[in-house]
């Protein structure tokens, strides 16, 4: 579904990633990890078009994205959680909902997926009159997850949703994030806490200086000395 190949790009004149190439499969959960600044969420920028690759080919569905601009990308469908959430603080849970359906096609289907997103995530149809600002840093990624399923993507990808949460809330986070990869939905996944990363996704990639150092399945990555020794503590 997804496809990068040999992908580099950068900040002005700095590089991030370079020759980044990886896949993610239809309904497949992936990981991107690897430690502060290896280029993780320069990668996922690139693909929606927050930042444009200097190099290399993005492909969603065939359809080369490289330079599309992100509501385009958006609206083949596909979701970026940011890091750090981004909720609008002065916005009800309700309306920072709604304008995840910003796209013509989530427009139309805005109502039925309010009603997916309340059956996923209870506590926000409990609090959708809340200001999204008064809600705990737990509960604003899951608003976070929840607007990006407004916009009934194919693929969502997530940067950093256990970031400045208490390991319970961690816990939780990952349990909604897999009743949402059961649904059918593709993750792309970035994430430091590598252990946690590795129960839920299939595959990963590991990223180091801006550049892929290894890939392969959760089990062999979990197993890989390399990988035990700089991300997992062993």
């Amino acid at each position: 579904m997804l496809t990068l190949s040999g992908v580099s790009a950068g900040y002005g004149s700095v590089p991030a990633v370079r020759d980044v190439s990886l896949t993610v499969g239809d309904g497949e959960a992936v990981g991107l990890l690897g430690a502060n600044g290896a280029g993780k969420s320069t990668t996922l920028r690139a693909i929606s078009g927050l930042v444009r690759p200097t190099s290399g080919t993005i492909t969603f569905s065939g359809t080369d994205i490289a330079a599309l601009p992100p509501y385009r990308i958006a609206a083949l469908g596909i979701a970026h959680v940011p890091e750090g959430r981004q909720v609008f603080p002065e916005l009800t849970v309700k309306e920072n909902l709604e304008i995840g359906a910003y796209i013509p096609s989530a427009k139309a289907e805005r109502a039925r997926s309010l009603d997916l997103v309340f059956t996923i995530f209870p506590v926000l149809a409990e609090r959708r009159r809340q200001l999204a600002g008064t809600m705990s840093g737990g509960e604003q990624q899951m608003l976070a997850l929840g607007r990006g399923l407004m916009l009934k993507p194919r693929l969502l990808m997530l940067d950093e949703p256990s970031l400045g949460l208490a390991p319970v809330v961690t816990d939780a986070t990952f349990q909604k994030i897999e009743e949402i990869r059961a649904l059918g939905t593709a993750i792309l996944l970035v994430e430091q806490n590598v252990s946690r990363a590795l129960t839920l996704v299939q595959r990963a990639y590991v990223l180091e200086s801006g550049k892929v150092i290894m890939h392969g399945s959760s089990a062999d990555l979990a197993n890989n000395k390399e990988v035990q020794a700089a991300y997992l503590g062993l």
